[in-house]
């Protein structure tokens, strides 16, 4: 799996044909992106740890008709336009599609990042993204490096920034709720329930584009740390409903980034608080734990 190079120029991964674009629109004056965006003159990058949809968009008329044409080559009798789209894009001879077509990743139905591949064998984790029979519940986790803005020409239009990926994972919310394992003592009719609810909690904090440390640091959590799960359902099963999830930065923080996590349940019938927390170490693009979850004292904020 390919680590990142801080020294490393954020457009360095593009594709030969989108570092030309890019570099066309700068010269012009109108490429979109400014030293935050995408990294330049620091030594830190953006990461992205994101958590919704992939989906295909076709950049231009040619590539339309490329695809049309590709279309007519292939067996696609009693197939639906998904799965026509599947099939195409999945046959062996039209591998260069791939390199055609936009991948748009989308977050609550808006446009948020344009991926690409930081290496050519990527293609296949974007090609798993693309299913022969979709569902509403599809989801896909993308962990990369946010590059710079696109230009308007390079994706019909659509300026948003580009994410050069390292990973992605493609599965439905409910295969990935019955995956969490049971802890014992809890009855799986009770704790498959208690999944799919905190982790739809994760997905609907607000603004979660999975690009701040706090956003990364939660979606990290919501998809690999199943002990968040544990905690919920022990304490759901003693009286507790889960108050708030909260994010702050960590006062351990020096030379690495740590967000600390809690989570935040109170007494239905006492009203008592108690908070859990989580620290999580976000420097790098992969995050990892860098504590356990443990009881925290209450402070009422």
């Amino acid at each position: 799996m390919p680590q990142v190079n801080v020294m490393e120029s954020p457009r360095s991964w593009l594709s030969p044909r989108s570092r030309a674009v890019v570099a066309q629109a700068c010269a012009d004056g109108s490429c979109g992106t400014d030293a935050a965006q995408s990294g330049e003159g620091s030594n830190t990058y953006p990461f992205v740890y994101a958590i919704r949809n992939i989906e295909i968009r076709i950049p231009s008329l040619g590539v339309e008709k490329e695809f049309v044409q590709a279309s007519g080559r292939t067996d696609t009798a009693g197939l639906t336009d998904q799965q026509t789209l599947h099939s195409v894009l999945t046959s062996p001879q039209n591998r260069y599609l791939t390199r055609q077509v936009c991948w748009v990743m989308t977050i609550e139905g808006l446009d948020t990042y344009l991926l690409q591949p930081r290496e050519s064998a990527d293609f296949d984790l974007l090609l798993e993204a693309v299913r022969a029979n979709p569902g509403r519940l599809d989801l896909d986790v993308v962990v990369g490096v946010r590059g710079p803005i696109a230009p308007p020409s390079l994706c019909n239009g659509l300026t948003v920034p580009i994410v050069g990926f390292s990973q992605i994972y493609s599965f439905d919310r409910d295969t990935f709720v019955k995956a969490v394992p049971v802890p014992q003592g809890i009855e799986s009719e009770a704790f498959v329930p208690t999944v799919g609810e905190l982790f739809d909690r994760f997905l609907k904090m607000v603004d979660n584009a999975g690009g701040t440390d706090e956003h990364r640091a939660m979606n990290y959590l919501a998809t690999r740390y199943p002990v968040v799960y544990n905690l919920a359902a022990d304490r759901f099963s003693a009286g507790y409903g889960l108050e708030s999830i909260e994010t702050s930065p960590s006062r351990l923080s020096g030379t690495r980034r740590m967000v600390n996590v809690s989570f935040v349940f109170v007494h239905r019938q006492t009203n008592v608080p108690e908070r859990y927390s989580v620290r999580v170490d976000v420097t790098e693009e992969f995050p990892f734990l860098s504590s356990t979850l443990t009881p925290a004292p209450y402070i009422e904020r």
